[in-house]
């Protein structure tokens, strides 16, 4: 059973059902990007640690988030805990947050399982709430944990995609003859008997599909058919010079002859992510995140395939990932954190004083970002960077 972080016990109140505002329709379409004034508001979401040996839910700072106005509590997966049942007992306890995940691996499941399940949780949370994140995950996982082949992530992409916007519209049975899926199967093993079938459940038509990616044919694919992108290796510095023309390809794409309206940056929403901490000692603060980026860029995944070294690549460091890898891999831990530049580890995050963290914080605010999940334990945390972003507390 999930614990609620930090008490021995669940408190009365988790046991009680608060009453549910219903969302107003298409409230998703609305939360792109908005303004206070003059200025450009950047949401702000919360994220659900993940890769423990035993799951909690951190309700005293879920809801003091969703008390603050932040916008969205994110969870993800590896091969432990899944995403999605956290965010059912999350949605179950509150009434505004949207509830992302970031992400889901499609390996785990197949495109109708996903839709199935985030239309339900939709249902159930107050319709409009329900964010889908996909990724793909590395190789190792892929074939290791899951036991599919990795075979060619794009394309597996576009038909997920593709299929679960099947669902959710229910215009029709659902029918899919892609490169990687289709459905009704006819495959190896198949006995010829599928049927094309209409989802019975009556979603949201428009739950939000993201993609968590960084290379250039997935970002390219994201902005033609996804509706937000968590990415990977997107800064405020570099969105211009490496990722603005991919998007904008993925975009004239969407916007071809068969579409009914242009798709323009401001359909998408852009959600980085961001640890916080507040401390006199900048140094020692990229000191302490440096194991856990030296974990990824060196030793998840293999050396042929690790997003997380090609993330640091494609941020411009290149050769300092190379050495990073190499130095995990030959068993020398401490030099390969070591190896790690603070310039790489300060570019997203925010450390330091509350005033350097205001200032850093600045840099994402009129870019392309519309919001930033944070990771922190700490409440003051939430509450300063609820005032940094400006927002707007709820009643």
């Amino acid at each position: 059973m999930a614990s609620v972080a930090g008490s021995p016990s669940v408190p009365e109140f988790l046991n009680s059902q608060p009453t549910k505002e219903p969302s107003p329709p298409g409230l998703g379409s609305l939360r792109l990007r908005y303004k206070v004034g003059d200025e450009t508001i950047v949401k702000l979401g919360l994220a659900i640690n993940y890769s423990q040996p035993q799951i909690t839910i951190p309700y005293e700072k879920i809801a003091l988030a969703e008390r603050l106005g932040y916008d969205s509590v994110w969870s993800a997966e590896a091969y432990g805990s899944d995403a999605l049942t956290p965010l059912g007992f999350v949605g179950s306890r509150t009434q505004h947050l949207r509830l992302g995940t970031g992400l889901i691996q499609i390996a785990a499941r197949t495109p109708v399982a996903t839709a199935m399940a985030a239309a339900t949780l939709d249902q159930l949370s107050g319709d409009n709430r329900v964010i889908v994140g996909l990724g793909v995950s590395g190789p190792q996982i892929v074939e290791g944990w899951y036991g599919r082949p990795w075979g060619k992530p794009v394309d597996q992409l576009r038909d997920y995609v593709s299929i679960m916007r099947q669902v959710f519209k229910r215009e029709g049975p659902v029918s899919y003859d892609g490169k990687a899926i289709s459905l009704p199967y006819v495959g190896e093993g198949s006995i010829g008997q599928g049927k094309p079938l209409k989802c019975i459940l009556h979603p949201n038509p428009d739950i939000p599909i993201w993609l968590g990616c960084g290379g250039p044919a997935s970002t390219r694919l994201m902005a033609e058919l996804c509706d937000g992108w968590l990415p990977m290796g997107l800064t405020p510095e570099n969105w211009e010079s490496t990722y603005r023309p991919i998007v904008e390809e993925g975009l004239a794409k969407a916007s071809g002859a068969a579409a009914t309206a242009p798709k323009t940056l401001a359909d998408l929403e852009i959600q980085g992510g961001c640890h916080v901490e507040v401390t006199e000692d900048v140094e020692g603060a990229w000191a302490r995140r440096k194991p856990a980026i030296g974990l990824l860029v060196g030793g998840y995944g293999s050396r042929t395939h690790n997003f997380h070294k090609e993330t640091m690549i494609r941020r411009g460091y290149g050769e300092e990932a190379e050495k990073v890898q190499e130095l995990f891999l030959s068993g020398k831990r401490d030099e390969a954190f070591e190896a790690i530049p603070d310039a790489y580890i300060d570019e997203m995050g925010l450390y330091g004083s509350q005033e350097r963290i205001r200032e850093r914080f600045s840099r994402f605010e009129g870019g392309p970002f519309t919001g930033l999940t944070l990771h922190t334990d700490e409440l003051e945390v939430l509450e300063m960077m609820a005032d940094v972003a400006g927002l707007t507390p709820r009643r």
